[in-house]
């Protein structure tokens, strides 16, 4: 249900995440909306840590998101408390698992791929309550053993059911489903209400594993930032509702607790008694929390420090091995990349321009190893996109936007090999510099492309692949100066005003240059992607 809710809903969640504002309760009700349409907190915090790591939201925006994502997951056990109720007059458990028959149905002669997506969500939702059902029954004639009655009875350590919890959460990396069989477990009388608040307590403590291996795993000082962020607000909770919980028994000598509490508001109803402890707990906790976070945001500042810059090496700016598990914002990643990519490309274009123009080749470091993270990003890349297509989560759109990445990758990495190229026609001029009137002209031809590599990242960045008329008059621009040095060349070479040595390489800039914009053109050539 939850890898095709996320196809379902992929376009509107990056879209929703990235347009965060500064208002905290913008951002949780983001976070809230992000994590209920795809029934995973895991998932929305490793999408939002994908977005703080491509620098498209802010610490603070993030804080509020995770904030949200702990108040939609409290849905889910709202629904298995709903699943588990039943009644004489209508069988719930029936009426919702029919829809799996339904969606199954919906899926195998629906023609439109979104209709398809929806007919498996419905599967996916039947499913659940089929299972629930199963498993209810499953969990009443596991109850009546007195052996293992005897020993989950037997665990009343509020501490230890915490950590149990915390351990089994980490295990399958799911708060939904150990909360889920809390629940189960408490409607059946195999634990009481208070055991299942602290094993959900604890669900709420594992839930960070995911968050941590995604943030910790990577580059950005700010994603490890965040999933701390995420650890430290859960961790803060169950500390606080563990001490209050603590203090009541003491006071009253255990007549009162969050337990008896939750008892005696729903009475008769177990299953409901834990579910809305753990929405109360969430929601609560996201209400006291959310005016200290700048305070949160400072901790996770003081405790993890900006690293000290350390010698370039080839790596991935913006993807970890995690966010794989998220397709849709991988491939909102993998844009980054490509964007940073054509960075690194024309700034090495530029610097091999100066050592053209100078004969300077101080940068020539500078210029290799660049050189070298545009080969392994264009291998690399590829290697993933390969298979984040095999993914079942990607809709069309973004399994178009993968297909015509392969040709955006493959062109930048020609705009850097014609960087090379124009280093090395630097190297033969041999100390043949040219005239100012040809490095005037060289420098015009430097100005166009960069002012065209502008106009180009910004409507790649805005999914805009489109040739507009700033660039087809840039693309002229650069089109007649190169025709024109051209002829200038030939009229030189007659008039004996260029060496030999300085000819050839004069006539192979021209070229070049006029192939790099080109390369860069095809970045949002609109006929290749929509016919890839």
């Amino acid at each position: 249900m939850s890898s095709n809710l996320e196809a379902v809903c992929s376009d509107r969640l990056k879209e929703l995440l990235a347009k965060v504002s500064n208002n905290k309760i913008v951002g949780v009700l983001i976070g809230a909306a992000a994590t209920i349409a795809i029934n995973s907190s895991g998932a929305t915090t490793v999408m939002t840590i994908g977005f703080v790591n491509a620098h498209i939201i802010s610490l603070k925006q993030a804080a509020t998101i995770i904030f949200g994502g702990e108040i939609g997951t409290t849905l889910t056990g709202q629904l298995v408390a709903l699943g588990l109720m039943g009644g004489k007059e209508i069988d719930l458990n029936f009426l919702f698992s029919s829809l799996a028959g339904f969606g199954v149905f919906i899926t195998m002669f629906a023609k439109k791929e979104k209709v398809k997506l929806f007919g498996s969500v419905l599967t996916g939702f039947g499913l659940l309550f089929a299972g629930l059902d199963i498993m209810s029954g499953a969990m009443t004639e596991f109850a009546a053993s007195p052996a293992l009655k005897n020993t989950i009875a037997g665990v009343n350590s509020s501490l230890v059911l915490i950590i149990l919890g915390a351990i089994l959460t980490a295990i399958i990396q799911s708060s939904t489903a150990i909360t889920s069989i809390s629940i189960s477990m408490v409607a059946v009388g195999l634990i009481s209400i208070s055991q299942g608040i602290y094993l959900t307590l604890g669900a709420n403590v594992g839930t960070c594993l995911t968050g941590m291996l995604a943030g910790m795993k990577s580059d950005s000082v700010n994603a490890k930032r965040t999933s701390l962020m995420q650890l430290i607000f859960n961790i803060g909770g169950v500390v606080l509702v563990y001490i209050i919980d603590t203090i009541m028994k003491l006071v009253t000598g255990g007549s009162l607790s969050f337990g008896v509490i939750f008892e005696n508001m729903f009475p008769g109803l177990p299953h409901t008694q834990l579910a809305m402890f753990h929405t109360i707990f969430n929601i609560a906790s996201v209400i006291i929390v959310l005016p200290l976070t700048e305070k949160l945001v400072a901790l996770s500042e003081a405790l993890i420090k900006d690293e000290a810059p350390t010698e370039k090496k080839e790596r991935f700016y913006f993807i970890n091995e995690d966010i794989m598990s998220t397709p849709s914002i991988a491939v909102e990643q993998i844009k980054q990349e490509i964007v940073n990519m054509d960075s690194i490309a024309i700034q090495n274009f530029n610097i091999s321009i100066d050592m053209v123009k100078n004969l300077d080749f101080s940068r020539q470091n500078e210029l290799d190893d660049n050189e070298k993270e545009l080969n392994f990003l264009n291998k690399e890349l590829v290697e993933l996109i390969v298979r984040l297509g095999q993914s079942s989560k990607l809709n069309k759109k973004d399994t178009r936007y993968l297909s015509s990445s392969y040709k955006a990758i493959a062109d930048l990495e020609r705009v850097g090999d014609y960087a090379q190229n124009l280093s090395a026609y630097a190297k033969n001029l041999e100390g043949n510099a040219f005239d100012e009137t040809i490095s005037t002209e060289i420098e015009r031809t430097r100005n166009l492309i960069n002012k065209l590599f502008l106009v180009i990242i910004d409507l790649y960045k805005e999914d805009k692949h489109k040739v507009n008329k700033e660039i087809k008059d840039l693309r002229d621009s650069i089109l007649s100066l190169s025709n024109l040095m051209v002829k200038k060349y030939i009229k030189r070479l007659n008039d004996n005003e260029l060496t030999p040595i300085s000819s050839g390489e004069y006539l192979k800039i021209c070229n070049d240059t006029k192939r790099v914009s080109e390369h860069l053109i095809n970045l949002i050539d609109t006929d290749y992607v929509l016919n890839h």
